[in-house]
């Protein structure tokens, strides 16, 4: 509980201060728990830090595996991954300038770049394994770079419109037209 605590307080001062301004300190006030706790629990600011990425990363893999049926089609597997990209959770404002914090910082800090490659893996593969049911493996390939890329970038382009939820379902309906513009019968 008090870990969780612990990543709750650290979402929220991220998506207010910053990474960089987010201190032990920040953390600790917003979940009226000493600093020490911190060192307790994760070590230091930066295991915190790896623990609500990874937090973040889990969040989404069980709300793309929670809307996934083992009856879906390839094609309703491929609609269902983008929407969990643009879930309400995804949307969230803590949520999306916090994923932004840890973006920009994956380019400097080894282990957050680590976690964003995960990130970005899991993404591509559960793409690639719907589009190879569906054509031969190196359009497969390529649909899946191409569809990945047009997913992050349209979510990316809607929180820094700072977009609200129609733009959201804008950005999702663009995703799921051009993933569906890859497919063989288009």
């Amino acid at each position: 509980m008090r870990r969780q605590q612990l990543i709750d307080a650290t979402l929220s001062s991220v998506a207010e201060l910053g990474l960089k301004a987010t201190t032990i300190n920040s953390i600790s006030k917003r979940a009226n728990l000493s600093s020490g706790i911190i060192s307790h629990y994760f070590g230091c600011k930066n295991g915190l830090i790896e623990a609500s990425v990874r937090y973040l990363l889990s969040s989404l893999k069980t709300e793309l595996l929670s809307s996934v049926e083992d009856s879906a089609s390839s094609q309703q597997r491929l609609m269902l991954i983008v929407e969990a990209n643009f879930s309400v959770v995804q949307k969230n404002a803590h949520v999306t300038k916090t994923w932004l914090s840890f973006w920009a910082e994956s380019m400097h800090d080894e282990q957050l770049h680590r976690l964003q490659s995960v990130n970005a893996k899991r993404l591509y593969t559960n793409l690639l394994y719907s589009f190879k049911a569906l054509m031969p493996k190196q359009k497969a390939i390529q649909a899946a770079n191409y569809s990945a890329a047009m997913i992050d970038g349209l979510w990316l382009r809607a929180v820094l419109s700072k977009a609200d939820e129609f733009e959201f379902s804008k950005a999702e309906e663009l995703a799921k037209q051009y993933v569906n513009s890859l497919l063989p019968s288009h």
